[in-house]
């Protein structure tokens, strides 16, 4: 399900005049390649449990994740990617880059691209280890990025990618953006009155796959005062039309219009769903699969895209 789914801005310093600041820039450089350099040789433990030695900053890297491949090419390690899933769309530059199936990866085309570094995830990990083995058995290092159901679950996956790859700096810089655009996100929620509060429910299948309790979506809602319908639950679960029926949201989001035709229409044309608020006052609204599904980099884009749906007067600006 898709649930197992901003590039960095990066400031660089500008030396202006001449002669004796000239001369520094070398130096500075120098210094920069000898901090990475000092990083390694590292060790990490993925979400398995195992202990990866990295000897070198790797400089060929297959993601087999989308989200991993989102980090990764915001902590500026796009040139290192060679190989990226099927089911990669994030950033452009994935269309260039070689592909290496989907949750069933190819072996031995990963192995033609000989990577430093494979970055696999727990959401696929156990069914994969066989594969997975066959990779490590092929001197490679195989890292398996936890799969983060919380935003602080998210942070650990930047943090884990980062000190793999001798980024933790830019990890660093990544995590302090993305706290800043929820708390902004936040401090605009805090205008929205208790008498205005709206309740969602979020559909990320049409068999009513939703997010409840336990979740990255779930704190989203509650970060910019949403009340979730089904927040009673746990994970990701599959609820009854008659569950949404007699929870009556107001706001219904749906996420799976890349492959579903008219799926707003579909929605709203439900039998017996005629009473339902968000039927009635046509609060009916889609919101982009990748940035909603996705624990990465772009999370504060998703926030924003469910914000400004459900309460356009506050955070449609």
């Amino acid at each position: 399900m898709k649930k197992s789914w901003l590039a960095l801005g990066l400031t660089m310093a500008i030396l202006a005049g001449c002669g004796a600041e000239e001369a520094d820039a070398p130096k500075e450089n120098t210094e920069t390649a000898t901090e990475e350099t000092a990083a390694f040789p590292v060790t990490v433990t993925g979400a398995d449990d195992k202990e990866v030695e990295i000897e070198a900053a790797p400089e060929r890297i297959v993601s087999l994740i989308p989200s991993n491949t989102e980090i990764a090419f915001e902590l500026g390690l796009g040139n290192e990617i060679v190989g990226v899933s099927d089911n990669d769309t994030y950033p452009a530059e994935v269309k260039e880059k070689e592909k290496v199936g989907g949750m069933e990866f190819n072996v031995e085309k990963i192995i033609s691209l000989n990577p430093d570094l494979v970055l696999a995830h727990a959401s696929s990990a156990e069914g994969a280890e066989a594969g997975l083995q066959q990779l490590r058995d092929a001197d490679i290092d195989v890292l398996v990025v936890n799969n983060a159901q919380s935003i602080d679950e998210m942070y650990e996956s930047i943090e884990l990618i980062g000190k793999a790859t001798g980024t933790q700096e830019n990890a660093e810089k990544e995590i302090d953006e993305i706290k800043a655009g929820l708390a902004e996100l936040k401090e605009k929620a805090s205008a929205i009155q208790e008498e205005n509060v709206k309740s969602v429910f979020f559909e990320v299948d049409p068999t009513l796959y939703t997010a409840g309790n336990g979740t990255f979506l779930n704190e989203i809602f509650e970060l910019i005062n949403v009340e979730n319908t089904m927040g009673d639950q746990e994970g990701w679960p599959q609820v009854t039309e008659e569950a949404v029926i007699q929870a009556n949201p107001d706001t219904i989001l749906i996420n799976y219009g890349f492959y579903v035709d008219n799926p707003i229409e579909g929605v709203l044309a439900r039998e017996g769903w005629e009473n339902v608020n968000a039927i009635k006052n046509k609060e009916v609204f889609e919101v982009n699969a990748d940035i909603t599904s996705r624990t990465g980099p772009r999370i504060v884009e998703g926030a924003e895209s469910i914000a400004e749906a459900v309460y356009p007067d506050v955070f449609a600006q």
